[in-house]
């Protein structure tokens, strides 16, 4: 048959992303909000979540603060979910940026090793000379449904 009688593709393919970690305690602090939202396409497949040994680290201490005193079993459930529907990846530490969060490192080297965006509430802690992409939970909902560029 010739390709351009091929039958058009219909799912969507998955969208890989760095997410921060304050998107995560966004998603635990409410249920309903659009960082809730992001975390339920990671958990259908929507959205492949790019982990690395340092981001993990950094959910589980960030998450497991007695200050926000969220319930163990959410916790576990999704650092299992980032884990396990994870991308694995091993960036080279990047030392030479000046950056509005000293530990924001992790999650610059991240996305320009794996060439995907991050996902942030803080997009001021991601300036441009960073060299990746940073979108909002709004944004890259919007190009998961179609309606913005692909990440």
């Amino acid at each position: 048959m010739p390709k351009s009688h091929w039958p058009a593709r219909k799912e969507r393919l998955p969208v890989r992303a760095v997410v921060d970690t304050n998107v995560l305690v966004s998603a635990l602090i409410s249920s309903i909000g659009t960082p809730a939202r992001l975390v339920d396409e990671i958990r259908s497949g929507g959205l492949t979540p790019v982990v690395s040994p340092a981001v993990l680290a950094e959910y589980e201490a960030v998450l497991r603060r007695s200050r926000f005193d969220f319930p163990r079993d959410c916790v576990d459930d999704l650092l299992a979910d980032m884990t396990g529907l994870g991308l694995f990846a091993r960036p080279d530490p990047i030392a030479d940026l000046d950056l509005p969060d000293p530990t924001d490192g992790p999650f610059i080297a991240l996305p320009r090793h794996a060439g995907c965006a991050i996902v942030t509430g803080n997009i001021r802690h991601f300036p441009k000379r960073a060299g990746v992409e940073a979108l909002t939970p709004a944004q890259c909902l919007a190009r998961l449904s179609g309606a913005g560029d692909a990440a």
